[in-house]
């Protein structure tokens, strides 16, 4: 009685929720969420905004909802998902939201997560839509940004160009950054748009740079025929089975959600992000027949890389090194600049059930020129050809309360194989419990694989995670894992092979809806070579490192909320004195009810021995905007923002922060390098809705 009367209060007051918190704020803490554990600046889960902000303006119908639709949320476990399927099934459409307190394994935790984003409702949703339709019920929207430093950077020095040629040390455009999206769309039907990117550094309407922005992207996507389930022409996304063979994207990693740690593959899916690597350009289509579907894609796109030529042969050229970067800014990163053609064409065949999934996939990626780096200890068996094929098989089954799941790849030449397999199982509503074990050898490599690891590739890696989630009251919930891995052979910076582990331990409290508290700690032991070098062998030493958390957030009213964090770390290793680092933030979001202004502000203290006791946190930003700094040193940041929506179709972001460090008079090296203790940042973004 006591849950439903809960849901029932949830359900009438979802409404005020949504409104009060905004949708921004919703998507932004979910970002947080997942983001968190990356320790990267730079990241870009475009994708994961563009499903929530859909289903926040149109929630998913639970009545109608597949399992792809259900998966796309991301919110939800297979074991849920087929809970749901499975009451509708032998019980019929769903009469209320109230009813969702009646599935075994929807806890009321989840059931608040994703009330934002799902309705019950008797009218059906049509699944398949007609092009014509789509056209003419869609809806457009524009972005407009500019980013910028106020502070000069040494790159940015004028001189002459002969002095550009020389040296790589000036960049030839100046230090905005202009981004621009033009994109028309009906529901999850109908895309098609382009995006283009200048970055800091680069030139525009000029020089290496003549057609104005430096990176274009381009789509065309339609999703909603009986037997071509899907068709994209230009640049679209490719997944296949938890990643280890083909996967474009963001993926999940290791998140304090811990048995979060099963990839559901989005099989064909548009492009609209800026990362000018990880995506496909030409063709793909998505057929199906009853339980049966198959994707094939073909793509050919110009990368960046180092070509080296035999002044003799020509056709000795050969390709020793790509550049992922993205920049082309200075000389040498414009000499790189697409000079590598990449051929990828492939299949992934796939049977799927309610409850059962099984896949098999075939990838073929070829260059115009033989790639063949140098050859260091570490990289010994790594690809070295003009050519490889990949081919794998997934699958999934879902049994009651347990999910089982996995996926073999093999790649190259030889024996070089990659294996995952994993298992949650939902002991109840209030506990969950989650396995993977991976296996991956040191010479198995696709280029775009992104599989469950503790690297940023699965290559040259075995390891067991278990991760427990469990309810203890009302108010009380606790998140755990233990992750312990090791790699066969040598990788950068570890010249034997090596081994490590990680835990974390969250216990969170939240009494209402108005407070939530929680603590973290996490204790990761990584295995690098020593820094006592006396010329002659390195050894390898252990690097522990602990990080304490301490986060509240309070909502003080319908319009304002406070957020406080404290977090600390200690880095140990033998050969180097112990260091530690502090980092406190304070936020307050103010979201007045009847004004079209919202504002961000945050101001934070840090105090860190060096760059290697540095710590991230999630700031907040516009639309599509992810801000992930490093504090790390001594000193003091700040940052206000500022969205006002006018004329119902108008969106405008202003955002500025700086820090400013207490013990440096110069900041960053090289071409980066600003003379002064701050660093200041400034976002202005504007969105048009029709």
């Amino acid at each position: 009685m006591i849950k439903r009367l809960k849901i029932a209060v949830l359900f009438l007051l979802s409404p005020l929720f949504v409104e009060a918190q905004n949708q921004s704020e919703l998507i932004q803490n979910r970002i947080e969420y997942i983001s968190e554990q990356l320790e990267v600046e730079e990241i870009d889960m475009t994708d994961v905004v563009q499903q929530l902000t859909y289903y926040l303006e149109r929630p998913l119908n639970l009545n109608s909802a597949t399992i792809d639709q259900l998966r796309s949320i991301q919110l939800l476990t297979d074991i849920q998902i087929n809970n749901l399927l499975l009451h509708r099934k032998q019980f019929g459409k769903l009469i209320s939201i109230y009813e969702l307190q009646s599935l075994k394994f929807w806890d009321m935790e989840t059931i608040e997560l994703v009330l934002p984003f799902v309705r019950v409702s008797d009218r059906l949703d049509q699944l398949n839509v007609s092009l014509k339709e789509a056209l003419k019920y869609g809806k457009f929207e524009a972005y407009l940004r500019y980013q910028t430093l106020a502070e000069p950077k040494a790159g940015y020095a004028k001189v002459s160009d002969s002095i550009k040629k020389l040296s790589s040390k000036y960049y030839y455009g100046n230090a905005d950054k202009y981004y621009t999206r033009l994109r028309y769309s009906y529901r999850t039907n109908l895309s098609v748009g382009i995006t283009a990117e200048k970055d800091p550094g680069e030139q525009f309407f000029k020089g290496a740079q003549k057609n104005g922005f430096d990176f274009y992207s381009a789509h065309a996507y339609y999703k909603g025929g009986k037997y071509v389930k899907a068709v994209a022409l230009g640049d679209y996304q490719i997944q296949i089975g938890q990643g280890l063979n083909l996967w474009s994207g963001y993926g999940f990693g290791k998140t304090a959600d811990v048995t979060n740690i099963k990839k559901n593959a989005q099989s064909l899916k548009p492009y609209t992000s800026v990362d000018e690597n990880r995506f496909f350009r030409g063709a793909a289509v998505d057929l199906g027949y009853k339980n049966w579907g198959l994707t094939l894609f073909g793509s050919h796109k110009r990368t960046d890389a180092s070509v080296v030529a035999d002044s003799l042969y020509e056709e000795l050229e050969y390709v020793s090194s790509i550049n992922i970067t993205g920049f082309h800014r200075t000389t040498t990163e414009i000499a790189k600049r697409k000079n590598l053609r990449e051929t990828i064409a492939g299949g992934n065949l796939r049977y799927e059930k309610r409850n059962f999934s099984l896949g098999a996939a075939a990838v073929y990626q070829g260059y115009d020129r033989a790639y063949n780096k140098a050859v260091l200890p570490y990289n010994q068996f790594d690809f070295r050809a003009k050519s490889t094929t990949s081919i794998s098989a997934d699958y999934s089954y879902v049994w009651r309360n347990v999910n089982l799941f996995g996926e073999a790849s093999h790649a190259g030449y030889g024996v070089e194989t990659a294996f995952l397999q994993g298992l949650i199982i939902s002991l109840d509503s209030r506990a969950s419990f989650s396995v993977l074990y991976r296996n991956y050898s040191r010479g198995y490599q696709t280029f775009y694989n992104n599989a469950f690891s503790d690297g940023s590739k699965a290559q040259n890696e075995s390891g067991i995670y278990i991760g427990l989630k469990m309810k203890l009251s009302d108010a009380w919930s606790l998140n755990a894992y233990y992750d312990v891995y090791q790699q066969p052979w040598l990788k950068y910076g570890v010249n034997a092979p090596s081994a490590g582990s990680e835990f974390l331990i969250q216990p969170s409290y939240r009494p209402s809806r108005k407070m939530e508290v929680y603590g973290r700690f996490r204790m990761r032991i990584r295995q690098k070579n020593s820094r006592n070098n006396d010329g002659t062998i390195l050894e390898l030493e252990e690097v522990l490192q602990r990080n304490y958390r301490i986060n509240f957030a309070y909502q003080v009213s319908e319009a304002i909320q406070l957020k406080t964090r404290l977090e600390y770390v200690t880095i140990d290793r033998p050969s180097s004195a112990s260091e530690q680092g502090m980092l406190f933030t304070q936020d307050i979001i103010i979201k007045p009810k009847s004004s079209p202004f919202d504002f961000a502000l945050r101001y934070a203290l840090f105090d860190t021995d060096s760059y290697d006791s540095r710590l991230y946190t999630f700031e907040t930003n516009a639309l599509y905007v992810y801000s992930i700094p490093a504090y790390y040193y001594q000193g003091s940041r700040a940052y206000a923002m500022v969205r006002y929506t006018f004329l119902r179709k108008f969106d405008l972001w202003v955002r500025y922060g700086t820090f400013i460090y207490s013990n440096r008079k110069d900041l960053g090296s090289g071409s980066e390098k600003i003379s002064g203790n701050r660093k200041s940042d400034i976002t202005v973004q504007l969105r048009v809705k029709f």
